[in-house]
This record gives C-alpha cells, structure tokens and sequence, in this order.
C-alpha cells in the first residue's frame, strides 16, 4: 500500500494546502496557470511544502505530458534521453511537455548546461524544485531563463487541516473511529513538513490501532509512537534540517566535540560538501563576526578547497575549519546591525540621501548642490573628519553595537575617539 503522503496527494490547486501567496485567487502563479502561460521556473523552499505536488498538479491543469526526474540519480544521458521524449510530443500544435526537477540543486554544471537548449527553444516547460538558494546553485545561464518562485513554510492551520483532511477522506484512516485532542506533538515532530507529518500520524494510527476500538490521538500517545518506531519514522533522512540545525547551534555554543561530531553525521549521511560549508560561512559571520574576522576567512577558504578535493578528504578540510570556528570568541554585532539597519528602513522609508555626500558625476547635479561640502577623509588626520553619513531624520541612530571581547572593545573605543558621544559608543 502506498504511504499516506502518496494516497493523499492533492490533484488539483483548489485541494492544494498553502502557498496561497502563488496559488490563491489573483495570485502570480494561478494567473499564468488559467492563461496556460507558464514559464519555465524553480520552486524554492523548504522539504514537505508541497512543491512535487504544486509540479504535478499544474501538468494536469494544463493537459500537458509531464515528466520527471530526481538530481540525486539522474545524469545527463537521462536528460537527453527525457527532452528526446518531448520532442517527440511535439506535434498537432500540442502544448510543450514540463520537465519536473527534483532537487535541481544536486546537478552539476553539464547536467544543467544539457538542459539549457531544449529550454531556449521551447522543446519543454522546465520546473525544478530545491530546498537550496537556486542563486548559488543553478547557472546562471539557466536561472536567467527561469522565474523563481519562494515556497514559505506551512502555517500551523494548514498543517492542522492536513491531519483533519487525512482523516476524514484517506480510505484506510476512515475506516477507522479515530479522535485527535492534542494537535502539538504531531506538529513538532512534522517541523512545517506535510510529508513528515502525514508519515507521524500514520505511523501513530498504525501503533494505537486494537481491533475496533477508537484511537485517541494525544501528545503523550504520539511521543511514545515515535520513539518506539523512530527508525521507520526517519527512514528518509529526514532529519536533514534537524542535524543542520544542531551543527550551528554547536559551533555557536563553542563545542568543538560536539560540532565535529554533528558534521560527521552529516558526512555519514552522504550530505553536500557544498551544503555543509556554506553553513560554516553564514555561522562564521552571524556568529563570530567581529570577535574574530579570520573565521569568515577560514571559512570561505575551506568551502573553496573542499570543494577543490572533494570527499573523502574534504572532511579534513571540514573538520579543520569547523574546530577552528567552535573555539573562536563569539560575536553577533554584525548580524544584529544588519537587522537594526533593515528595521529602520522599514520604519522610516525611503530616506533622502543627504546633499553633501549624493554623487555628482554632471553639471546639473552640481548646480543643484550634490556633493557640495563634501570632506574627503583622507585629507585628515587619521583619515577621519566629523561629518553626517546619515538621512537628517535619523541622524545619531545606533545600529551597530560593538560586544564584550578584546577585538571589539578596540572598535569600540576607535569609535568613540572619532565620534565622541554622537553614537553612545
């Protein structure tokens, strides 16, 4: 019998849970759909919001062939061999084929460059899905001719309505009196992922099923389900995200025993080199930042000559730099000024630029007084002259905020010989 998850696919976008910000009435997505105008595009979000189905659900939609492959066991002979089919679809003025992508991420340049002509020429419609910023992943030959569209999370409501749909329509569970009083535990083990949560529930209705008896789904009831079969329940590696997630808190936490080891179970778990060392870059400026700017170095060197080696040994190379971050003093002022600086923008709005510092590359902006009184800091003492950087209406505002560790207090005190007490510092 097929898996929850599979029996409960929706067919069609009005039977589609979430996304309503691409899908819902009016919305980008629904509109091209209805016209039957879609674009070739890469679905972008997290595992278990819907983006196989969304796929599937806009081929049948739109009457159109549809065909598919996974980046984690298809080559580039599979993608000659899949556009060969579509060409042969094409004739009697029908629709091109779309071409599913699962996990476009994991193709290589050429696999992705063999995709590139049969998209240009119309041969097929193609969407690819990843859990990978698709900037970073997919060429950029390819992302300029495809839209990308941004998957948000489930909302607990959808999830919730995921377990009441399943219930009431799955052919197996209705057979069965099944009464849910505590929704918490279903929802924290599925982490926002519908895959996972319908695998939870039914994995629990499997286990309190007696006879004939109601089942009674509570959060104690699911706790124990799922730790008593926590082999079957993960089965699908699907504590991708959770292991990720214990792997930054430990470099954050600076436990290098414990960061070495979560890197290993990523290793173990045939996890991206790429995947694994992007992570140390984000970890060694959110977290390190000031206290230690060479982390950001190591960090981005080791991501470059892991992936230079490739695995096996790229887990030195990893594993260096990972002991290297776990054990630097920890900071995240840059991390904080960054989200200070975007709340005030969206607080305040567009702020003018002040005169004195706008650039002035004509002669009517110099007559209008761009740049006039400009100072230029290195005509100065310490390359440094008092003068305002910010929009008037926010002037004197504090975003960045130096920590307690010896490379920020020399920041800190720096600051507070040039800007006295404008900035607090």
């Amino acid at each position: 019998m097929q898996p929850l998850a599979e029996r409960m696919r929706p067919k069609t976008l009005d039977a589609y849970i979430g996304q309503q910000h691409l899908v819902g009435e009016g919305a980008i997505l629904r509109q091209a759909i209805e016209n039957n105008q879609i674009p070739s595009f890469i679905l972008w979000g997290p595992p278990g919001v819907g983006k196989t189905t969304l796929a599937s659900i806009i081929a049948n939609e739109l009457e159109r062939p549809f065909f598919q492959l996974s980046a984690i066991n298809s080559g580039v002979k599979d993608i000659r061999e899949a556009i060969e089919k579509a060409k042969k679809q094409q004739f009697f003025d029908r629709p091109n084929p779309i071409l599913f992508i699962d996990e476009i991420h994991r193709f290589s340049k050429s696999q992705q460059d063999a995709l590139l002509g049969a998209v240009e020429k119309g041969i097929i419609t193609l969407i690819g899905a990843t859990t990978e910023n698709p900037s970073f992943e997919v060429i950029p030959a390819l992302l300029s001719r495809a839209q990308v569209y941004v998957l948000q999370p489930l909302e607990k409501e959808d999830l919730i309505r995921i377990i009441e749909l399943a219930i009431q329509d799955d052919f197996y569970l209705k057979e069965n009196s099944i009464t849910v009083k505590e929704h918490n535990a279903l929802l924290q083990y599925s982490g926002g992922d519908a895959r996972k949560l319908h695998n939870a529930l039914e994995l629990v209705v499997n286990t309190l099923k007696k006879g004939d008896a109601e089942i009674v789904i509570d959060d104690a009831a699911v706790r124990a389900s799922i730790q008593q079969n926590m082999a079957i329940y993960d089965k699908g590696g699907e504590q991708h995200y959770d292991i990720a997630s214990a792997f930054i808190k430990s470099i954050r936490g600076s436990d290098p025993n414990a960061a070495v080891y979560w890197l290993a179970r990523m290793i173990e778990g045939g996890e991206d080199v790429k995947f694994i060392a992007r992570r140390m870059i984000i970890a060694a400026s959110e977290d390190i930042g000031l206290a230690n700017p060479n982390a950001l170095l190591m960090a981005t060197t080791a991501f470059q000559a892991a992936q230079a080696v490739g695995l096996p040994e790229a887990r030195i190379i990893l594993s260096q730099a990972v002991v290297y971050l776990a054990t630097s003093p920890k900071s995240n002022s840059a991390y904080l000024a960054i989200n200070n600086a975007q709340q005030k923008v969206r607080e305040t709005g567009n702020l003018p630029v002040p005169l004195h510092i706008r650039n002035a590359p004509t002669k009517l902006m110099k007559s209008l007084d761009y740049g006039k009184n400009y100072q230029y800091a290195h005509d100065f003492e310490q390359n440094f002259v008092a003068q305002e950087f910010l929009p008037e209406n926010i002037s004197g505002t504090t975003l960045f905020e130096p920590q307690q560790n010896p490379q920020e207090q020399k920041i800190r005190e720096r600051m507070r010989q040039f800007w006295k007490n404008k900035y607090g510092y």
